[in-house]
């Protein structure tokens, strides 16, 4: 017998076009307007966190605003080719081997968060480095507006029908168009929620209220440890890529093994974070 309960249970995909508009040969697409929304937003934030003298130690932040709109770059290409390379290395190097022009196609496969995160860790590194500014500083500031880009990331997976979940008869499951005839959990949106909002208020709190840039790296380890927690929670409800599959099991991911050191290299910044304060 039919309830309302499965009914709603199949949900169809909102059809949205993943191309905004084209010009000519140019198309632009929501997933490429996601990255550079979050950028601009994180920067806009990033901004408003340096300009406040209260929330640095001596009130003394870290690096002016001229050093950070320089970076702006520097961010931006980490994220992008780390991101790219990350996926390829990660999820996809089979198939860039017998079509090396895939490799260029963000839209076909996307990007990994993993590989982001080590783009732009180096970016950090070098331009800390050459512009003299403590590097575990720059770090907090940067993990600190990281989840907006997350949050509009994950909501362009959505749009793009990518990423989505394991089968579900939840009723705010959904039929996705490259996922068969079946209801399937949105997790893009799981991961907007805790990746993004989720994360972005815990860090704003411990910024704020807790006046955590105050002690270095602190900030860094929360985000790590945050994010870390939330993708393994995520891929629980996440089907895993096709040309992956599981790696033990019915449960265990890619995302999964990745996650894990980075959870453990959370908890090291925080402990080395503390310690350094306890001393300092």
């Amino acid at each position: 017998m039919e309830t309302i309960a499965t009914r709603l249970a199949i949900l169809p995909f909102p059809e949205i076009d993943p191309v905004i508009f084209t010009i000519g040969p140019l198309a632009v697409r929501w997933y490429g307007l996601a990255y550079v929304v979050g950028i601009l937003l994180g920067w806009f934030y990033a901004r408003r966190i340096v300009q406040n003298a209260a929330l640095w130690r001596n009130g003394t932040p870290a690096c002016n605003l001229t050093q950070l709109d320089d970076f702006l770059l520097w961010a931006a290409g980490g994220i992008v080719l780390g991101g790219r390379i990350g996926y390829i290395l990660f999820y996809d190097l089979g198939s860039i081997l017998d079509d090396p022009l895939r490799a260029i196609q963000i839209w076909n496969g996307g990007m990994s968060f993993h590989g982001g995160l080590v783009g732009t860790t180096l970016a950090m590194i070098i331009f800390a480095r050459r512009n003299a500014i403590p590097i575990w500083s720059l770090f907090d500031v940067v993990a600190a507006v990281v989840p907006i880009g997350l949050f509009f990331g994950r909501i362009a997976n959505f749009i793009n029908g990518e990423l989505w979940g394991r089968l579900s008869s939840v009723p705010w499951a959904v039929v996705f168009p490259t996922g068969g005839p079946f209801a399937r959990h949105p997790s893009q949106l799981y991961e907007a929620a805790l990746e993004g909002l989720v994360l972005l208020a815990v860090l704003a709190w411990f910024v704020y209220r807790r006046k955590a840039l105050k002690i270095p790296g602190l900030v860094t380890g929360i985000f790590v440890c945050g994010y870390a927690a939330s993708r393994i929670f995520v891929e629980f409800f996440r089907e895993p890529d096709a040309q992956i599959g599981y790696l033990a099991g019915d449960w265990l991911t890619m995302g999964m093994v990745l996650s894990v050191p980075m959870a453990l290299t959370g908890i090291w910044a925080i402990a080395r974070a503390r310690s350094a304060a306890a001393a300092a």
